[in-house]
């Protein structure tokens, strides 16, 4: 009977490991050929932001790219500024700085909340 509470335990801890896993926004679900087809765009693409460092895909066991929400959301962004007719490399600099600049109003608003 113990045997059989231990395999219902793990049952539930793999069952909410993969609910997590789902809610994760920086879990590496997607293969590259998926992610490609998600954002209508090639994997070449995909290749080249990793190249300019603007996302960093996991690698599977295999090698190979291995891509979350949250990055497939960042691809989404700069395809659309390169589909505006922007270099890719300066594509991939705007986004940086959005990013810089929306961390950097984030802790001056924590920190005018500290301060008041």
């Amino acid at each position: 009977m113990e045997q059989s509470t231990l395999a219902t335990d793990h049952d539930t801890a793999d069952r909410m490991s993969a609910e997590t896993k789902f809610d994760d926004d920086d879990y590496p679900a997607y293969t590259m050929g998926r992610a490609a087809e998600m954002l209508g765009t090639t994997p070449g693409f995909l290749r080249s932001l990793d190249e300019a460092k603007l996302i960093s895909p996991q690698r599977s066991a295999g090698g190979h790219r291995r891509y979350s929400r949250y990055q497939l959301r960042i691809a989404a962004r700069a395809r659309e500024i390169v589909d505006q007719g922007t270099p890719l490399d300066a594509a991939c600099r705007i986004i940086i700085l959005e990013d810089q600049l929306e961390e950097a109003l984030r802790m001056n608003a924590e920190l005018r909340r500290d301060r008041d």
